[in-house]
């Protein structure tokens, strides 16, 4: 090995980090890509689902076990959202009526007559 050679691949090396971007080490700042709404972070589960399934399931069940459970997959996390929505509200309203008798002093209510 030459000393011309080694030159030439260290000035090479030093080219090549040169032109490339350098590293950035600040966590904080805003990422490039905007925050996924719900309805895409829903369906890019159910496309890695599908995708597992078809990679597991393909050779045994068939090509379409992939959009099947995909299709499958974002049904049912659409609907598990809407019942968790809709216990939320009743959970809501179940802990509002608790601390309601449970903080309402028993002296501010009519008292019985025996």
């Amino acid at each position: 090995m030459s000393p011309n050679s080694a030159d030439a691949g260290i000035a090479g090396a030093i080219a090549r980090m040169k032109s490339e971007r350098p590293i950035v080490l600040n966590f904080s700042s805003i990422s490039a890509r905007p925050e996924p709404t719900l309805d895409e972070a829903r369906t890019e589960l159910a496309d890695s689902i599908g995708q597992i399934a078809h990679m597991i399931f393909s050779k045994k069940y068939g090509p379409l076990v992939g959009t099947v459970s995909k299709t499958t997959a974002e049904t049912l996390l659409k609907n598990a959202e809407e019942n968790l929505y809709r216990a939320k509200g009743d959970a809501t309203l179940v802990i509002q009526e608790l601390v309601d008798r449970a903080f309402t002093s028993k002296t501010a209510k009519s008292p019985k007559k025996k």
